[in-house]
Formats: C-alpha cells, structure tokens, sequence
C-alpha cells in the first residue's frame, strides 16, 4: 500500500492556499492532524525539514496530515499578516481537514512560529486531542492566550534551541496549566541539526491521540 498523498489549493480568507494532504502509508487514518510550518519571513514553508518530519511522524501514528503554505508564501496568494491572517489561514485549514474526515478525532501541530499559531488554535477548539508545540519561542511576551487552553499541551524542544532555551524554557512550562507534557531531543539547535531521527521518532510515540 503507497502513500496516498494530494496536492490541493484550499480556498481560504483572501486567496487560494496551496496544502498537501497525506495519508499513512500503511493503513486508514485513525486521526487527522493539522501541522503549521515556521516564520514565512524567515523562510518558513510546509516543507521546511522539521514539518516534513513531523508530518511523517505523525503519518507512522496512524494519522491524516494536512500541511499548507500561509498566505503569500509559494503559491498560497495574499501576503504575510503578522501573524493575525495566519491564524485564520491555519483555521481554513482545519476546517477543511474536518470536513474532509468528519468522524477522525483531530489535533494540531505547528515548529516555531507555527507553533503559536498551533497553540491560539486549540484556544478556539476544546474539542481536539492535543496540540503538539515544536520549537516554541520563548521570546514573545504574548502567552496569556496559553492560561485559556483546555486541550492537552505537548511540548518537543531541542536542548540547544536558541529561540527556547532550556533556562527560559522550564520556568515558561512550569508555569503553564495541566494537561501538559514536556519532551527533550538532544539536538544542536532550533531545526534539531544532528538528530531529526530522534524527533520524528518522538513525534510517532506522541502521536495524534
């Protein structure tokens, strides 16, 4: 059985957004997973190395991954928002995931700045599994939004990230309600340089459920 992969252009908020939908290679999907790729401005895309990795993890879990390209970036039309149209970007994308798989449970995902996006989701939808926060930069001050999520939060860091240092890092968790769960990957840096087997593994353990 191959993958069964669908390229797509997704109508969303001010254009089209291009997507790659993706099933698991070796079986039904028993979830569908929405993943949300790092900074557009920075180069960010859904195929940004640790995206990639993290929607094979999850395929190898059982899930249905949709992955997509904010406004402005690739073939996604419109142009970068600050992070408010990429919300509603990331929300078009979910629904149409939703109603592509009405009855999978569902979760999100997001590296980086995909990461806050994927955390502001979950706010809005208590109903998913969890929400899988990748190299969450600790930079921002903006976290109360954190306090109002009733979804399980899991946490996968490198040991090196310069963007969520491990000092900054567990007192930002410890701070952080229940339901939660923190997962270290001994990496070199932000993109976990050196061991991405090790993280796609650890994203297949965490899976959509």
């Amino acid at each position: 059985m191959g993958r069964r992969i669908e390229s797509l252009k997704i109508p969303g908020p001010v254009g089209l957004l291009e997507a790659l939908l993706e099933e698991p290679e070796d079986r039904e999907p028993v979830a569908a997973v929405l993943v949300c790729h790092p900074h557009p401005q920075h180069g960010g895309t859904m195929h940004t190395r640790v995206v990639h990795r993290t929607a094979r993890g999850l395929r190898h879990a059982g899930a249905v991954v949709l992955r997509f390209n904010y406004r402005g970036v690739h073939l996604s039309e419109g142009s970068y928002d600050h992070g408010i149209g990429e919300i509603e970007d990331a929300r078009t994308g979910l629904k149409f995931l939703r109603g592509r798989y009405p009855d999978l449970p569902y979760a999100v995902a997001g590296f980086s700045f995909g990461s806050r996006i994927a955390l502001k989701l979950a706010v809005d939808y208590p109903e998913a599994r969890k929400v899988i926060a990748i190299g969450y930069p600790t930079k921002y001050p903006e976290r109360g939004y954190l306090l109002d999520i009733r979804v399980p939060k899991v946490f996968v860091q490198s040991t090196q990230d310069e963007h969520g240092p491990r000092e900054d890092f567990e007192p930002f968790f410890a701070g952080l309600p229940e339901p939660k769960e923190m997962i270290w990957i001994e990496a070199k840096d932000h993109f976990f340089a050196d061991n991405l087997e090790a993280f796609e593994e650890a994203i297949a353990r965490v899976g959509p459920l």
